[in-house]
């Protein structure tokens, strides 16, 4: 599967543009600022029916316009399929596919598989441990649709059953009744969740080791450690043990939505004791073994976008990533950088065909 056409009018600071890609490498080269994130924002866009920069879906409408228009056409065995994700606003945002709109996001994701690289991934690192279960969460997603749809069910109770909580402050009152209902229902939609997870990172880690090592040539030992208290008690349990705490916060405190996914390095938290360079890279092996992890299951090679990946990465590691990536294993690939000798330099290295468009 390849991106042939991507079409985009009034998305961030494009007016209107159009890119015919090459089946293989494709380098956005230019100055910071021009739009080179913002292309492979628009890629992402057709996978994910939102941005993977800005949640704000109008703040994503270029200035003074009031909607976007972003168009994909894409070759997977040897038919065409077309993607369009738009938004006006003051209206709901569209997801189609050869023209049928999805009622449901969630029905759609999984259709374009897609993994990103970029500096903003270093959120994942430095950031709370909602960003790390919305890693774990979106490589799940896009291989299991009844995940995704449980993951929501879950957010939605816990959102209702906060509103409660609030209520009985409000009013000094407490209907145990009343919050058992919800209660069961988590446990009911977060045992999934968990052993879903579970089951994951046990299957991921090895995929992750093997290439880290690859990138760092054998230097440093890194591990992901997957940290939920379903490991000791079932969450009826937990939130029994926490409801009164719950009722003086007034939210749910306890549950899969406070699991964790701890990066390790050298039995140390990579946050506090690995470099730039080391903290990029194990980054970069996260993001290739979400590739991997997609491609075992499915037998289809995700699109892989590369933005800035040679910053904060001295050359024998740059050097490492391009020849993993210089194999038929992996399929359409799009860099942004903004230096084209260096990046052209490399990119001959892997013998492939290539476009490079500077903007």
């Amino acid at each position: 599967m390849f991106l042939k056409k991507l079409s985009v009018i009034n998305f961030k600071n494009f007016d209107s543009k159009e890119f015919i890609f090459d089946t293989n490498i494709n380098c956005f080269i230019g100055n910071n600022g021009v739009g080179k994130t913002n292309v492979l924002d628009a890629i992402y866009y057709l996978s994910f029916a939102k941005s993977y920069f800005n949640p704000i879906t109008s703040q994503n409408v270029r200035h003074e316009e009031d909607f976007f228009f972003v168009e994909g056409e894409y070759e997977r065995n040897n038919r065409i399929d077309n993607v369009v994700c738009s938004y006006k606003k003051g209206q709901k945002k569209l997801i189609k596919l050869n023209g049928k709109e999805f009622e449901k996001f969630a029905d759609y994701i999984g259709t374009i598989p897609l993994v990103i690289v970029s500096p903003a991934d270093r959120d994942l690192i430095i950031e709370g441990s909602e960003t790390r279960r919305k890693f774990m969460d979106g490589v799940i997603s896009q291989l299991d649709n009844l995940y995704l749809k449980t993951l929501i069910n879950y957010n939605r109770i816990i959102a209702q059953r906060n509103v409660l909580l609030k209520y009985f402050a409000a009013n000094r009152k407490f209907d145990p009744i009343g919050l058992q209902v919800y209660d069961e229902q988590l446990e009911q939609y977060g045992s999934v969740i968990f052993e879903k997870r579970r089951a994951f990172i046990e299957k991921f880690i090895p995929i992750f080791k093997s290439r880290y090592l690859e990138i760092c040539n054998e230097k440093e030992q890194v591990d992901l450690v997957y940290d939920s208290r379903l490991f000791d008690c079932s969450i009826v349990e937990l939130l029994h043990q926490n409801l009164e705490k719950d009722r003086v916060l007034q939210y749910t405190g306890v549950g899969v939505h406070k699991d964790d996914l701890n990066f390790m390095m050298n039995n140390f938290p990579i946050k506090k004791y690995g470099s730039q360079g080391q903290q990029k890279s194990f980054l970069v092996a996260l993001k290739l073994a979400q590739f991997d992890f997609i491609k075992q299951r499915t037998g289809v090679n995700s699109i892989l976008l590369l933005d800035d990946i040679f910053d904060k990465l001295d050359d024998l590691r740059v050097a490492q990533i391009i020849n993993l990536v210089n194999h038929d294993d992996f399929g359409q690939i799009f860099i942004t950088d903004t230096h084209k000798d260096r990046t052209e330099e490399v990119i001959k290295t892997t013998n492939q065909s290539y476009k490079i468009f500077e903007l």
